[in-house]
């Protein structure tokens, strides 16, 4: 095995052309935190974009970065935070949830994944924050698209087309990402108690309403158990999060108290103790620390999430929680066995989503795709867009499937 160690973007293209040349795929990896995710990769050599680091540009006030893709995101965090701006898309961390330290993951595993967070619902993901991208393609061919400013219009976004593509289309080189002013403050409405079916209406009601809601995630037992270190008790809650200026902040939460004032009884969380919990919802945290089950991340509408963990759970024993108002639910399959099968008909019989695998053993990896399959005219669509990118199929095989094609949950949730 080779492991080619590039520190420049001329030194990736000669990675990947001499891979193309010699037809040897390659493993396309950086820390390597989500490396645990996906089919087995069967390649003979590794790129490490490790070396492949460091910030380019940053402009605060034209709100912008630019980074190679091996920078870590917390030296990137770091330095926009003391800005006091923030990847508004707030990317999770998987590393915890697969049993890693936290902080490995890279600016370019972020594009590749199209991580996003709590606040997705109303800020969107990592696709929706890219302004502009230095690649070379699995043809061993250089290319950029978009720039370095936030209005860009020119050329066909390809920017975009990378995201969620797990590293089987290109790989990235320099990235240009838009950043935001961060909140000033943000407090979070805990409603305590609410079974499934009641708290998704309850947080329905609150992202309709003025009060600007940034967050709405939902904490059944024991889920509820395993985070901010136990001080929410055993009973189930439903967490409403509100952002922005101190007096606006208060108004807001005011306002869903009175709206929510017979949904049950409530208290709430402050700045940084509410920032902390946001953090544990977002990378997953409650089953970080039960290893042993399989982890399914499921989006689906809404209003139709509750359904189908209800209906699981009459047939499988599981632990379950909600974020995006009750459109991605965390699956952890207690009794070891993925349910692969009686997972992806449920969701498609409650309303159609994407059930993807997270977390599980090798041997369950090796035999349960890990993205949802697609339709017939959706894999062949993406199927062409591979073969333009990577005829040979060069970068990451085996990665998304015995097809390595670009998943679209990213794209359509």
């Amino acid at each position: 095995m080779t492991t080619f160690a590039p520190t420049s973007a001329e030194d990736v293209l000669e990675a990947v052309q001499w891979a193309v040349s010699e037809e040897q795929p390659v493993e396309i990896v950086g820390h390597g935190s989500k490396r645990a995710i996906g089919g087995r990769v069967e390649a003979g050599h590794v790129l490490d974009l490790s070396g492949l680091s460091g910030i380019t540009l940053y402009e605060p006030e034209e709100l912008i970065l630019s980074a190679r893709a091996g920078t870590p995101l917390a030296e990137i965090e770091a330095v926009v935070a003391a800005r006091g701006q923030e990847l508004a898309f707030e990317p999770l961390d998987y590393g915890p949830l697969l049993g890693q330290e936290a902080g490995r993951g890279t600016i370019g595993g972020v594009l590749a994944a199209n991580l996003s967070g709590p606040r997705r619902l109303k800020a969107g993901a990592a696709r929706d924050h890219i302004l502009g991208i230095h690649a070379v393609s699995g043809r061993g061919e250089a290319f950029k698209s978009g720039g370095r400013v936030v209005k860009n219009v020119t050329g066909y976004d390809l920017s975009k087309a990378l995201a969620n593509s797990w590293g089987t289309l290109a790989v990235a080189t320099d990235v240009t990402f838009k950043v935001l002013p961060a909140a000033e403050t943000e407090t979070t409405l805990v409603v305590v108690g609410l079974l499934d079916d009641n708290a998704v209406a309850a947080m329905s009601l609150a992202l309709g309403s003025s009060a600007e809601v940034s967050g709405a995630a939902h904490l059944p037992y024991p889920a509820v158990t395993r985070v901010a270190g136990g001080a929410l008790g055993s009973d189930p809650a439903t967490l409403l999060r509100v952002e922005g200026f101190g007096p606006s902040v208060a108004y807001r939460i005011r306002l869903l108290k009175e709206l929510l004032a017979k949904a049950g009884p409530m208290h709430e969380i402050e700045a940084e103790a509410s920032r902390a919990l946001w953090r544990e919802v977002r990378d997953c945290l409650p089953f970080a620390s039960v290893p042993h089950m399989p982890v399914w991340r499921v989006s689906m509408p809404p209003a139709n999430g509750h359904h189908m963990v209800m209906a699981l759970r009459m047939q499988a024993a599981v632990e379950a929680f909600y974020d995006w108002q009750g459109g991605l639910i965390w699956l952890a399959m207690a009794a070891g066995d993925p349910e692969a099968g009686l997972v992806r008909s449920l969701v498609k019989k409650c309303g159609g989503g994407h059930a993807m695998l997270v977390r599980a053993t090798p041997e369950q990896r090796a035999e349960i795709p890990t993205f949802q399959p697609q339709p017939p005219a959706l894999a062949a669509l993406s199927a062409r867009l591979k073969a333009e990118f990577d005829p040979k199929n060069i970068l990451n095989p085996g990665r998304m499937g015995s097809a390595p094609v670009r998943t679209m949950e990213g794209a359509s949730t």
